[in-house]
């Protein structure tokens, strides 16, 4: 059967850095007419089960992903991974391995909060965590509400501009993954991977070497992109016969404003869940200009 609707294929959870459970973004994806969602929390899958039965409840596909950081001469780039074999122990144990690397930059990135003057702690952080129903991997934007609440800055944006984001005054690098070793274990692991939001990278030469190494797909449809880098990243996939995908990259909302954008605010057609899953595997097609 031939599945019709709109698709959002980036959309976080309280298992990262979301302010939503696993299953209440479901709940919220149907609420707002999608007839499939992705879950793709930042290193992690341990929200995809939750999600795949609230999906069942509810009448809607729910595609299972994760959004892998890693990093290339200095730059943070983000690879999306579908439908991987969440039971593979070796995919797994990459996974925590960036997990672990998280866990090591937040140490730092308090260290530098505190150089700056600011009295935070990791507890204060975890507490913001815990404030918004999360247990696990601490993020950036659980530093930006502890940051908040201790009045330093007025909103996610101030925080991510003066301090958290690339650039920022506490921000902090740790050794991670290359996007090309991130490719290998996703295809390793049986998944389609797709190059998250490339608009934010200004690293076009990187996005093409990336697809050229075999990259399945580029997200195409994002939030932060414009009309200009939906056209650009549309022609590249069009040039080189790869999947377009789009996505909110959905973390939730506070004080009625969402981080990055609202559910279902950028989408795909569902059809794109059938390329997803038909590329996932060991179907791998060569690049070629």
């Amino acid at each position: 059967m031939v599945m019709t609707g709109r698709a959002d294929l980036h959309a976080h959870t309280t298992s990262s850095d979301g302010l939503h459970s696993p299953a209440e973004v479901v709940r919220r994806a149907r609420e707002a007419g999608l007839a499939a969602v992705a879950i793709t929390d930042h290193d992690t899958v341990s929200g995809v089960a939750e999600a795949l039965e609230e999906g069942e409840r509810a009448g809607l596909t729910v595609v299972p992903g994760v959004e892998l950081s890693t990093i290339a001469e200095g730059s943070d780039i983000h690879v999306l991974a579908y439908y991987t074999n969440n039971e593979d122990p070796l995919w797994l144990e990459r996974l925590g391995s960036i997990a672990g690397a998280r866990e090591r930059r937040n140490g730092l990135m308090v260290a530098k909060l505190r150089e700056l003057g600011i009295p935070i702690a990791l507890e204060d952080v975890r507490d913001a965590a815990a404030g918004r129903g999360k247990e696990g991997s601490i993020g950036r934007p659980h530093f930006a509400e502890a940051l908040i609440r201790l009045g330093i800055v007025g909103s996610m944006n101030e925080a991510f501009d003066r301090f958290l984001g690339s650039g920022g005054a506490a921000y902090v690098q740790v050794p991670k993954v290359h996007p090309l070793e991130a490719l290998t274990w996703i295809r390793e692991a049986g998944g389609a991977s797709v190059i998250a939001h490339p608009g934010l990278y200004d690293r076009d030469e990187l996005v093409e070497e990336l697809i050229r190494s075999g990259a399945d797909g580029i997200e195409v449809f994002h939030s932060d992109h414009g009309e200009a880098e939906e056209r650009q990243y549309g022609g590249l996939a069009e040039r080189y016969g790869i999947i377009a995908t789009g996505g909110s990259d959905f973390h939730g909302e506070r004080e009625g404003r969402s981080y990055h954008g609202a559910l279902g605010s950028k989408y795909v057609s569902v059809s794109v869940v059938d390329q997803l899953r038909a590329a996932s595997g060991n179907l791998r097609r060569s690049r070629g200009v």
